[in-house]
């Protein structure tokens, strides 16, 4: 099922985002945070340049925007081994990036936020604990409903 339509940032809720980081408001930093907000799946470089450059942006220009947008844990930069990175927008309500797992089709490499999947781990009886570490994202792969 489909994730809701986000809400798009105004300028001015990107501008405080960026003010909040002590980040520049720069034009850029703003239109990229608000491309990021209205998008329903996490986004390469390249599929937000193709978008931008157009409307008069430098291509070097949003991937350091984009950069800088996830050192400051305003975005999030997933590698889902494609050796593709692709960025999304952490919400209040998405603190933590953890807090969702993505799916990616092996075949056609569409991308995926299931948002309403819960995802646990328990171990088997009579394994010792170890201590696993820090889990910092969730990808589970296979063929799409397209691919299929």
């Amino acid at each position: 099922m489909p994730a809701a339509k986000p809400d798009v940032l105004s300028i001015e809720e990107a501008r405080k985002l960026l003010r909040d980081s002590k980040l520049r408001c720069t034009s850029c930093r703003v239109t990229v945070l608000q491309h990021l907000s209205k998008a329903e799946i996490p986004l390469s470089h390249a599929e937000i340049a193709d978008e931008l450059v157009p409307a008069g942006f430098d291509k070097t220009t949003i991937y350091r925007c984009l950069t800088e947008l996830a050192e400051a844990s305003i975005a999030a930069r997933l590698d889902l081994g494609d050796h593709v990175w692709r960025f999304e927008l952490l919400r209040e309500s998405n603190v933590t990036h953890v807090e969702h797992p993505h799916f990616m089709c092996i075949e056609c490499g569409k991308v995926e936020c299931l948002l309403d999947l819960n995802v646990s781990f328990s171990q088997r009886k009579g394994v010792r604990k170890k201590a696993i570490g820090d889990i910092t994202e969730i990808l589970l792969k296979g063929h799409c409903a397209n691919c299929c």
